[in-house]
């Protein structure tokens, strides 16, 4: 079923705006207490100094643009920030990514109050990178980007090809394995990965973009705890987009969102998908789609964050061109499942 929130201004927070400027591609994570988001973003498209901004009531107001260090205006891609516990001594770090070559990173001890400079890695770096980065069973972290052969070392040249990569950490997030190629084909483009745990914890899928536009968005799996990966195979085109971004609801339904490239008049903005983890495993098309924003430009917006607030609202914060004519700009959605169950019984796209 498809509901239509895109004209309801109830929804809708902006976050920051700046006329004539490109702000762009977001990164979220919520602290323990479900009402502290942070965010991050670049000053232009996919590049330029990381813009830092906070909100401590679940996304309903922010902090403005906050002090960052000085090299984080030098950041050559979008970053993204995750969560991430030291298994050894229990401290928990917030870490943040800036990609192409070298991938770079800071982190922070105090849940984003202060920050260390971007420092490299590693002597690699490639394409959004992290896509995602999800703890392990034993305490340890992994974590996929992807590379077309520009980036992923010193002098770089595109090859046409989209490799997906492995790198894992064993000390919460401080420093990194050399990457290593998961999987490259030339029939798809499979990059952008969105990472999701199963229900049971047994099982770890990975949705992933479709470059060449010819197939649907692709998924994969591994019950190993991310040592092996079973081959990709295409999802419905329900779930066909890029940089798809997963939470658990509060009642357990599985909440995706993503830039929306199925064919159809919603394709180019930004929406919602609705299932359970059993229907990407089944390859069922879910159970609602839902389009939170109408993209004014083309397909250029998405690239999201997606948190749950402990009041059981889902926070979307992402870029669009959500005026006609005008820069794009952060927008954060707050819709929560209660209220699609309602319009859907009632049997209306929106109220």
């Amino acid at each position: 079923m498809q509901i239509d929130l895109a004209s309801q201004t109830q929804h809708k927070v902006v976050v920051d705006r700046e006329v004539g400027q490109y702000l762009g591609h977001v990164s979220t994570v919520m602290l323990e207490d479900g009402q502290t988001i942070l965010a991050v973003y670049p000053k232009g498209h996919g590049k330029g100094q990381i813009i830092y901004q906070r909100s401590t009531d679940g996304g309903k107001t922010w902090s403005g643009r906050l002090p960052t260090p000085a090299n984080w205006s030098t950041s050559k891609e979008t970053p993204t920030i995750h969560r991430v516990i030291d298994p050894e001594t229990g401290k928990k770090r917030v870490i943040l990514w800036s990609g192409l070559y070298p991938a770079r990173l800071a982190s922070s001890a105090d849940d984003g109050e202060t920050w260390t400079e971007l420092k490299d890695a590693g002597d690699w770096g490639g394409i959004v990178v992290m896509g995602g980065v999800e703890r392990l069973k034993n305490g340890e972290y992994f974590a996929l980007f992807h590379d077309d052969g520009r980036f992923f070392g010193p002098n770089g040249e595109g090859t046409g090809v989209f490799t997906l990569y492995q790198t894992n950490s064993k000390d919460g997030g401080l420093t990194w394995s050399h990457p290593r190629p998961l999987l490259a084909r030339r029939d798809v483009c499979l990059c952008e990965p969105g990472i999701i745990r199963s229900p049971n914890g047994r099982t770890l899928a990975v949705a992933l973009r479709e470059n060449l536009r010819v197939k649907s968005a692709h998924i994969m799996f591994s019950t190993d705890e991310a040592k092996t990966w079973s081959e990709p195979v295409e999802l419905p085109q329900a779930f066909n987009g890029d940089r798809h971004i997963f939470r658990y609801g509060p009642d357990g339904r599985l909440v995706c969102v993503f830039r929306n490239m199925e064919d159809g008049p919603w394709k180019g903005d930004f929406v919602a998908w609705v299932g359970t983890f059993d229907d990407l495993v089944k390859g069922r098309p879910g159970q609602y789609k839902v389009r939170l924003a109408d993209n004014q430009d083309g397909t250029d917006c998405g690239y999201p964050g997606l948190e749950l607030t402990s009041d059981g609202t889902l926070v979307a914060t992402t870029y669009g061109h959500w005026e006609a004519g005008k820069e794009p700009y952060i927008m954060a959605f707050r819709f929560a499942l209660a209220e699609l169950d309602r319009l859907a019984k009632s049997g209306k796209q929106s109220e």
